[in-house]
């Protein structure tokens, strides 16, 4: 099975399709020197769609987020133009039939009040998501996946605190007292932060070493914990071993997404192209 991997960037899409057994072909107008694909040809995407989309089996597309995402409504990025492809993308691809499969943000969603008050609800993604919880991943990253065939999404657990012993960012000290569920439990002390949200006894996820009186430096939020909130500081590599995408570097990791997302995808597309 042969995929184009449009807008590729380094290759977190591109890794969980070829983990599930597929040839894939990134296309990017920028070098991309750590693609992890079978091949790469810097090129536009929709041109190279144009010309070679006959070649393939299925497409997928992760289109420029920027023009999408909540960060656009913040006061020094207002006035930033960034492209809005995710309509003629599809357009593209319900002219050519193959298919295919579109990712982009949350912000993106059919509906998605953002898009309304800039006249863009004609991009909004019909689609499925997925989180990095549902895969059993330290971390959240919802993501949205549109197709033209029917995939169903893993259940999707409670988001819950996050806890991973080498992170750097520091919130609350504590020992671990023992399992309960398989997520450690901890007997935390505020450090700094303020009050605790809950109790003085936490139930997080377990995301390392959990033994009966390990002592832990911090737990945080999941939305802050590895592999989301970190990848523009000095725990970016942190957050690319989280990922699962350890060959790319901090600016290539902050536009990825876990390979896990695109494998349970591209497992489901086989029943399709099979």
């Amino acid at each position: 099975m042969k995929l184009l991997d449009l807008f590729s960037g380094a290759g977190g899409c591109a890794k969980g399709y070829q983990q599930a057994g597929y040839y894939v072909v990134g296309v990017d107008n920028e070098p991309q020197p750590h693609y992890c694909g079978d091949e790469f040809h810097q090129a536009d995407a929709f041109e190279y769609l144009a010309e070679h989309w006959q070649e393939y089996d299925a497409i997928h597309g992760s289109p420029v987020c920027k023009g999408y995402t909540v960060m656009h409504n913040l006061p020094w990025l207002r006035d930033k133009v960034y492209p809005l492809q995710i309509l003629p993308l599809r357009e593209s691809l319900t002219a050519i039939g193959k298919p295919y499969v579109i990712e982009n943000v949350m912000g993106a969603r059919w509906g998605a009040k953002g898009l309304a008050k800039r006249g863009l609800e004609a991009h909004g993604m019909q689609a499925g998501w997925l989180c990095g919880r549902m895969f059993g991943l330290p971390f959240y990253r919802h993501r949205l996946f549109e197709t033209n065939w029917l995939w169903l999404a893993p259940e999707h657990p409670k988001h819950q605190l996050n806890l991973h012993p080498r992170s750097e960012r520091f919130v609350y000290g504590g020992t671990v007292k023992g399992l309960s569920g398989g997520a450690a439990v901890l007997d935390v002390k505020p450090r700094r932060g303020g009050p605790l949200p809950h109790n003085t006894i936490e139930t997080v996820t377990r995301t390392g070493t959990t033994e009966p009186g390990y002592g832990l430096s911090q737990w945080q939020k999941g939305a802050q914990a590895a592999g989301i909130g970190v990848g523009h500081a000095k725990g970016w590599r942190l957050a690319a071993e989280a990922m699962g995408v350890d060959w790319m570097n901090r600016a290539e990791l902050t536009q990825a997404i876990p390979p896990a997302y695109t494998f349970f995808i591209a497992t489901q597309l086989q029943n399709i192209l099979l």
